[in-house]
């Protein structure tokens, strides 16, 4: 049997990264009762330094999120760590709350949910990938371009991400004058050719079938396969799958939506309200990379203010309705 952490809440929020610590934050300034649940798992724990962040740019990831928990926390947000948010899933309750399931076998009540739970990165299965992955393994130039700026950098094609990948080129050659093409297990037709050709964009024939890592443990370029000459390269960028990390929405049997471009599938989210974060289920908000992929670490923390806005005047809706009856001796 669960053990029921005491009280029932205003809020549970779901994730304790930038969007839900910024949703918490918001909601415990409204004098909401919330508790956060946080797996421990940030998808930017790869990286040494978050940028493009107003104020923050070049700081740590873990640093931002310390201050933001400690911050909700000041409010009087209560935030469960560690194995509280490993293993969620979620049940209706008779009154229209809901009842939370966490992998410690605790749960707790709520009258709303807020899930930030964002997304994994799954990574092309080239081998090295994934350990170098937030270092110089990378995927958005607005992130990591000016760190790179002006070194020699590598774009991964392949079947599922080919046009993305020329459109990735094309935007990373705002960085560098220095960028191939890895055509991989792609072949790029003549008029994607032209587009790179007229940006002095190389094109690399040649499966890519390791990395190259320099005795200092830096990337210094890709093995390609077929007897193909190495492709030298300081940062090699490639176009993960993004799949929500939505368990605990599905089991409220809220379904994923498949994220396209240019006619590729990038991965998967939940669709909601891109204004308030509402969802199709009653009770239940979503924000940051659980239902935009592609939003960067200020745009979520937006949405999770927003979300946060959005849900507290659902409740006030709701208590001024009981009000309402109340006042009127409406025993309903």
């Amino acid at each position: 049997m669960d053990k029921v952490i005491a009280g029932r809440f205003d809020v549970v929020v779901v994730g304790g990264g930038t969007a839900g610590l910024a949703g918490a934050l918001t909601l415990a300034r409204a004098r909401r009762s919330v508790l956060v649940l946080d797996a421990g798992s940030p998808r930017n724990a790869p990286a040494a330094r978050l940028h493009g962040y107003l104020g923050h740019d070049a700081g740590s990831p873990a640093g931002l999120l310390e201050r933001g928990r400690a911050e909700a926390a000041g409010y009087g947000a209560q935030i469960r760590t560690g194995a509280a948010g490993t293993a969620i899933a979620a049940d209706r309750e008779p009154d229209g709350g809901f009842l939370i399931r966490c992998g410690d076998g605790s749960a707790a009540r709520a009258r709303r949910l807020l899930v930030a739970t964002g997304l994994v990165d799954e990574l092309p299965p080239v081998p090295g990938l994934r350990a170098r992955w937030g270092r110089d393994v990378l995927h958005c130039p607005y992130c990591h371009g000016w760190e790179v700026r002006d070194l020699p950098l590598a774009v991964l094609a392949a079947s599922r991400t080919g046009p993305l990948a020329v459109h990735q080129a094309l935007l990373w050659r705002q960085w560098s004058d220095r960028v191939t093409l890895l055509a991989h297990t792609w072949r790029p037709g003549a008029p994607e050719r032209e587009l790179l050709a007229a940006r002095g964009i190389a094109v690399a024939e040649g499966e890519v079938t390791g990395l190259a890592v320099d005795a200092d443990d830096r990337l210094s370029g890709v093995v390609l396969g077929e007897g193909a000459a190495a492709a030298p390269c300081r940062a090699l960028v490639v176009a993960p799958r993004f799949t929500a990390r939505a368990g605990v929405l599905t089991g409220l049997g809220l379904p994923l939506t498949t994220v396209e471009r240019d006619g590729a599938v990038l991965g998967t989210c939940v669709a909601s309200d891109p204004q308030t974060g509402a969802t199709a289920l009653a009770g239940v908000w979503v924000a940051g990379n659980v239902t935009a992929p592609m939003e960067q670490l200020a745009g979520a923390a937006a949405q999770g203010v927003r979300a946060a806005a959005a849900l507290n005047a659902d409740l006030v809706e709701a208590e001024t309705r009981r009000a309402l009856r109340a006042y009127r001796g409406d025993p309903g």
